[in-house]
């Protein structure tokens, strides 16, 4: 139960963090706010090049591999 809610904390973090973030460039850029999908997007796919490198092979965790609930 405790590496379920390790993953669901990590994929809601994440998926926040995108979205913030995604915010925050187009209100500095100054650009209309439909622009930040494919911000959060570009952000989404940066995290999945981070998950491959550090996350256990074939899941998009970047969890280490001792908590990645799909290690079981």
């Amino acid at each position: 139960m405790q590496k379920l809610l390790l993953d669901l904390a990590e994929r809601s973090a994440w998926t926040g963090a995108q979205a913030a973030l995604g915010l925050a460039v187009v209100e500095l850029a100054d650009v209309p706010v439909w622009w930040a999908a494919p911000v959060a997007l570009a952000l989404a796919s940066a995290k999945s090049w981070v998950a491959g490198r550090l996350g256990r092979k074939g899941t998009a965790s970047t969890l280490p591999a001792a908590k990645d609930p799909a290690s079981i």
